[in-house]
């Protein structure tokens, strides 16, 4: 299993969650078991109404959508809702996304990676 820990802000000027979503995709069409994991700013990724800026050339929030309805486990900070991005208390795409520490501590604690972002 691979843990993503997302931090950035979605459109923040780099491509930082691009490449991270694009690195997600490809070890998941190859077989591998991944988690996403949005913590601070990056919240907002799970968030139907993060819309793409007209400067930017790829939409992150359908990137990740699309992973998470192929099976890509994707879970965003409880806390965070309320508390970053720029859509603070906007309810993420489904409820189950919303999650705790506890989650994850238990996957970074049993996967063979853990990457940031």
């Amino acid at each position: 299993m691979i843990t993503f820990i997302f931090n950035h802000e979605p459109y923040d000027g780099s491509d930082i969650a691009y490449n991270a979503l694009r690195l997600v995709k490809n070890l998941h069409k190859n077989g591998e078991s991944v988690n996403i994991f949005l913590m601070n700013d990056a919240v907002d990724l799970a968030r139907g109404i993060c819309v793409k800026p007209e400067i930017y050339d790829f939409d992150l929030h359908d990137m990740i959508k699309k992973l998470y309805e192929r099976g890509v486990v994707v879970r965003a900070c409880g806390t965070c809702n309320a508390r970053c991005g720029l859509y603070k208390n906007t309810p993420y795409i489904s409820d189950e996304i919303s999650s705790t520490m506890d989650q994850l501590t238990e996957w970074v604690m049993q996967s063979d990676k853990v990457l940031t972002f």
